[in-house]
């Protein structure tokens, strides 16, 4: 007969299947998540961005400060239905599309406003991004006067050579570790099996005191 002198319990075909079965679902969750991940970044199709950015200069009447303080305001407006509304023509799409494609951004450094626009056309991003800093340049000029502070144009907006939008191996990673991840609560939240209660050690006959006590008489 074989013993186990360790006394350790030994490994059954069920208890290693059961203690694998944790680390094949992660598995299996970090493997369907790249591959929807990066079936994802192949079939979507690509995003361009391109960037126009615009410059306030104070004037005589003014000061840097002022500039810097009418470039954040400019920044703000940019996407209002006013200068998106005289965009439009010179986009070539709706003030819809505009709102949802344009984005502007300003540095609390520097009195610059950048108008970023996104679309599936190279040519349109730049196009869209031109637009609206020409708008919004024109607007702020027609007020100049009274606000000392000129808005020219700084750097025109060109087709994007690459995409901004996430590549396939990206997005396979990505989906990779929310996949993972996901495995890894349903491991947490499944319900666990109720340890077995372990069988009653055999008792041990005690010596038998009443026949040792007959012998001795």
């Amino acid at each position: 007969m074989t013993e186990n002198p360790s006394g350790a319990p030994r490994l059954t075909p069920r208890t290693r299947t059961r203690a694998l079965l944790p680390w094949t679902l992660l598995a299996a969750g970090a493997v369907l998540g790249g591959l929807l991940g990066g079936a994802y970044g192949t079939f979507k199709p690509p995003t361009y961005t391109a960037s126009s950015y615009v410059i306030a200069v104070p004037t005589e009447k003014s000061d840097p400060a002022s500039a810097l303080g009418f470039a954040q305001a400019y920044g703000r407006v940019a996407t209002q239905l006013a200068v998106l509304g005289d965009a439009q023509a010179l986009a070539g799409v709706s003030v819809s599309t505009l709102r949802k494609s344009v984005r502007t951004a300003t540095s609390p450094d520097a009195p610059m406003v950048a108008v970023s626009a996104t679309s599936p056309r190279r040519d349109r991003a730049a196009a869209m991004a031109n637009a609206v800093a020409r708008s919004l340049t024109l607007h702020a000029n027609d007020t100049k006067n009274s606000t000392h502070v000129e808005l020219l144009e700084f750097s025109r907006a060109v087709k994007p050579a690459q995409p901004s939008s996430a590549s396939a191996k990206v997005t396979g990673l990505v989906g990779a570790s929310a996949g993972g991840l996901l495995g890894g609560l349903v491991l947490l939240v499944r319900p666990r099996r109720r340890t077995e209660d372990p069988a009653p050690a055999a008792s041990v006959p005690g010596p038998a005191v009443a026949a040792d006590a007959h012998g001795q008489l």
